[in-house]
C-alpha cells in the first residue's frame, strides 16, 4: 500500500466531502436540509460511527450536536480526550424521515462513503454506537447487548482494524444501566489504543510471536 501522508489524505477527504454534499444516489435527499458527513481530526487514531442524523444534526450539517453528542463528548472527556482528537460520523449521511431507523437499501447505497472516509483517516480503532453501525462493520447479526466492550479485527475499506462496539449514547440517556455500561465500556479505550497495530486477516504470524505463543501454552501445560 502506497503510503500518503496526513495532509494528502486531509486533501482528498475534503473532495469526497464535496462529492457527499451533492449525492443523490437514494431518495432520502430528497428530504434532507444538509448533508452530515462527519468532522473531527481528520487524522485521528479513534473513529465513532454512528446510525445516523437527527433533526438537530440535519439542520447544522454536524454529527451528534444534540443530547446525545453531549453524552458522548462528556464521556471522552472523562478518559483524557475531546472531539478534535476524535472523527465521528454516521452510518447514513442523510436523515431518515421522522428518525427511523435506516433501511438496508439506504445502508448499502451510503457505505461507499464510509468505507472511503475509513481508508483516508487511517484509524487504529472504530468504535461503532448502536446496532446499525456494529452490524455493517463486523458483518454480522449479532447485536450490540452481546458483543459490547468486546474488540474484534476486521478489514474495513483495505485497512485492518479494531472494531470496539459500544451501546449508542442515545441508549444510554434513557437507561441508567446502559450508561453504566456505556462509560465502563469507554474506560477500556485509552489501553486499546496503545495496543499495536493488528495483524491483518489471513497474514502470517511473525516467527517470534509463534514462538512467544507456544512458550506460553508450555507454561500453561505444567499447571494443568
Amino acid at each position: 500500500m502506497q503510503f500518503r501522508t496526513a495532509a494528502e489524505r486531509r486533501e482528498d477527504l475534503v473532495a469526497l466531502y464535496r462529492e457527499a454534499s451533492g449525492c443523490v444516489r437514494c431518495p432520502l435527499h430528497q428530504g434532507r436540509t444538509n448533508v452530515v458527513f462527519g468532522n473531527g481530526n481528520a487524522d485521528a487514531a479513534l473513529m465513532f460511527v454512528g446510525e445516523a442524523p437527527g433533526h438537530h444534526e440535519d439542520l447544522q450539517g454536524l454529527p451528534f450536536v444534540g443530547r446525545a453528542g453531549q453524552l458522548l463528548d462528556q464521556l471522552l472527556g472523562e478518559i483524557g480526550l475531546s472531539r478534535k482528537d476524535v472523527f465521528v460520523c454516521n452510518t447514513l449521511k442523510c436523515q431518515p424521515p421522522g428518525n427511523r431507523d435506516p433501511q438496508p437499501d439506504e445502508i448499502d447505497t451510503c457505505k461507499p462513503y464510509l468505507y472511503r472516509q475509513v481508508e483516508l483517516i487511517e484509524p487504529k480503532v472504530i468504535s461503532t454506537l448502536g446496532n446499525f453501525a456494529t452490524k455493517l462493520l463486523t458483518r454480522s447479526n449479532r447485536g450490540i447487548t452481546s458483543v459490547h466492550g468486546r474488540p474484534q479485527v476486521h478489514e474495513i475499506g483495505g485497512r485492518t482494524v479494531r472494531i470496539y462496539p459500544l451501546y449508542h449514547p442515545a441508549a444510554a440517556l434513557r437507561s441508567t444501566g446502559t450508561l453504566a455500561q456505556l462509560r465502563e465500556d469507554i474506560s477500556r479505550l485509552p489501553a486499546l489504543l496503545e495496543e499495536p497495530p493488528p495483524v491483518p486477516i489471513g497474514a502470517v504470524v511473525p516467527v517470534a510471536a509463534a514462538v512467544a505463543a507456544e512458550a506460553e501454552a508450555s507454561q500453561m501445560d505444567l499447571f494443568g
